[in-house]
C-alpha cells in the first residue's frame, strides 16, 4: 500500500501525488488548479481543495482513504517550484 506525504510549511500544505498514482485514479494534472505544483512527474496539490479531490478519487477507487504522513519545513521547496498548469 501506497503512502502519501502531505508537506506543510507555516502557511499552507501540498499533497505529493506521483503521475502513476494520479493516473491509477483516472485524474490528470489538467483536473488540478494553478495553486498546485510539478516537478516532473511528481504533483504537490494544494490543501483547499486538490489534495481532496485525488483522496475522494483515492477512496472511490480503493474502498478507504489512502495512509498519509506528515513532513513540516519552515521553508519548503514547493513554492519554488511552477504550477501544475
Amino acid at each position: 500500500m501506497t503512502t502519501f506525504v502531505f508537506h506543510t510549511d507555516p502557511g499552507h500544505g501540498w499533497l505529493e501525488v506521483s503521475m502513476h498514482e494520479m493516473k491509477a485514479v483516472n485524474l490528470n494534472p489538467y483536473d488540478f488548479s494553478h495553486y498546485s505544483y510539478r516537478q516532473h512527474n511528481v504533483f504537490y496539490l494544494e490543501e483547499d481543495c486538490d489534495a481532496q479531490k485525488f483522496v475522494d478519487a483515492y477512496k472511490k477507487k480503493h474502498g478507504h482513504s489512502p495512509i498519509i504522513t506528515e513532513k513540516y519545513a519552515e521553508r519548503t521547496f514547493i513554492r519554488s517550484l511552477p504550477p501544475i498548469s
